[in-house]
């Protein structure tokens, strides 16, 4: 198994409003694709993160393997989805494992 996760902060020019849509907007996205694509173990977006978090909005996914990871990362689901996320967002930090 291969841990994906992805820490983002929002894009300091929107409005709280335009925070709180962008981040709801980013997880009904990115967690669609979770049936989408093969290999995909379990995906999610968290987008209420405790007040000691220094990161807006986190991704956390399991995949069957580092192939599956590669796989996912091109599916063009994924794809869409992610255009969105990088209009929204910046400073992004990503951390993959094997277990």
């Amino acid at each position: 198994m291969v841990h994906h996760i992805v820490l983002w902060d929002l894009k300091e020019e929107l409005s709280g409003s335009e925070k709180e849509l962008a981040a709801r907007t980013i997880k009904e996205k990115l967690e669609a694709v979770k049936d989408k694509i093969e290999g995909v173990v379990s995906l999610e977006v968290v987008i209420d993160g405790l007040s000691s978090s220094n990161k807006d909005l986190g991704l956390i996914s399991v995949l069957e393997s580092e192939e599956a990871l590669n796989a996912y990362q091109v599916h063009p689901a994924h794809i869409e989805a992610a255009t969105y996320v990088r209009s929204m967002t910046c400073n992004r930090i990503c951390f993959d494992y094997k277990v």
